[in-house]
């Protein structure tokens, strides 16, 4: 029995959410396997129903889980609250909680969207890479940050950027480990040009890498890594990078393969991990039945591999997205004239209805 808890949140999150967990239970009808799966409520409806993101025994409830799967949180409705209880606390706490410090983002053109991408086809063609992420650290963990009156007149606002040789060295062996089964390639981003955490983050890497010396390292700026990422994006294996960083290039690097609706993503940590949808709430298409599910199977067939190690699952999914996509399918986000249009709901039956053993 696999327990699984999943955490539906805001706006489209509870769409696609629904398609994961069809995902979920149709690979245990084709496979045999039991998917226990608990629902709970965290972000924008957690603060309508409780008065906070998250509570602690939402969290219980996630640490007890062998694998944890998100849908999207926040949304315009709670914009004017205080930092402190706004939905996109509940996924800082999430992760701090479960200590998944990795967040893995894979970007992968599939065949039949290349005409989706704003760039030209050779440019996107057979792109396929990692992208690395920290997560529990950085400038959105800093210990210094709020808003303060200046004397005299007006505020400022402060955030820090914090990064420890422990926490830079283990996403460092995990980028350089994942290299290993794919191009060995690691290609670090910093600012260690101007940051003196970027230089610690520079010096840790090259540390580490001694360690791996059947992998090429590469460091690049952040600035120079987004221009080369529009410019030659199939120079990239796996990217390595701090929390701002990567947040930032993963969302630039969705764009890629067309719709951010088409990324996954899979945080990992030493004893938990959690799963997720790249992309945001969506609040103008909420309960529309318009969402893009894909990124949400995906990030389940990414759950397969990395809790569960059923290889043959993922691979099992991943060709039902394949051949869905294939055969013409789109949600609104990927349409092309000529192509058969679907809803959210529609899709997650298209691509269940193709997982075979």
């Amino acid at each position: 029995m696999y327990k699984i808890c999943v955490f539906p949140g805001d706006g489209i999150g509870v769409e696609v959410s629904e398609q994961a967990v069809k995902i979920i239970r149709k690979l245990g009808e084709v496979y045999h396997l039991v998917f226990e799966i608990d629902e709970a409520l965290i972000g924008g409806v957690a603060v309508d129903r409780w008065g906070v993101p998250m509570t602690p025994e939402v969290l219980k409830l996630a640490q007890g889980s062998d694998a944890v799967f998100l849908g999207a949180v926040g949304g315009p409705k709670w914009d004017s609250l205080d930092s402190s209880i706004r939905p996109e606390r509940a996924l800082l706490e999430l992760r701090k909680g479960l200590q998944v410090f990795a967040n893995l983002r894979p970007v992968r053109m599939f065949p039949s969207l290349v005409g989706n991408s704003p760039l030209k086809e050779e440019i996107v063609r057979g792109v396929d890479f990692l992208i690395l992420r920290e997560l529990i650290g950085g400038i959105y963990f800093g210990d210094m940050r709020g808003i303060e009156d200046i004397p005299g007149g007006g505020q400022k606002g402060i955030n820090t950027e914090v990064y420890t040789t422990g926490e830079v060295d283990r996403i460092a062996r995990k980028a350089f480990e994942f290299a290993r089964r794919r191009k060995k390639k690691v290609t670090s981003v910093d600012k260690a040009n101007i940051l003196e955490s970027s230089q610690l983050w520079r010096k840790v890497v090259t540390d580490v890498h001694r360690s791996y010396p059947d992998i090429q390292l590469e460091h690049r700026y952040v600035d120079d890594c987004a221009m080369q990422l529009i410019r030659d994006p199939k120079q990239f294996d796996v990217i390595v990078t701090t929390n701002m960083f990567g947040d930032i290039l993963s969302d630039e690097s969705a764009m890629l393969t067309g719709s951010i609706g088409m990324l996954p993503s899979a945080s990992l940590g030493d004893h938990h991990a959690l799963y997720e949808p790249v992309h945001g709430s969506a609040p103008d298409i909420a309960g529309q039945n318009k969402g893009n599910p894909i990124a949400a199977i995906l990030s389940v067939a990414m759950m397969m591999e990395y809790s569960f190690h059923l290889l043959e699952l993922t691979q099992a999914v991943e060709r039902a997205v394949e051949q869905t996509l294939a055969d013409g399918y789109r949600t609104a986000d990927i349409y092309q004239p000529g192509m058969c249009a679907v809803s959210c709901s529609e899709m997650g039956d298209l691509v269940a209805s193709k997982i075979k053993a």
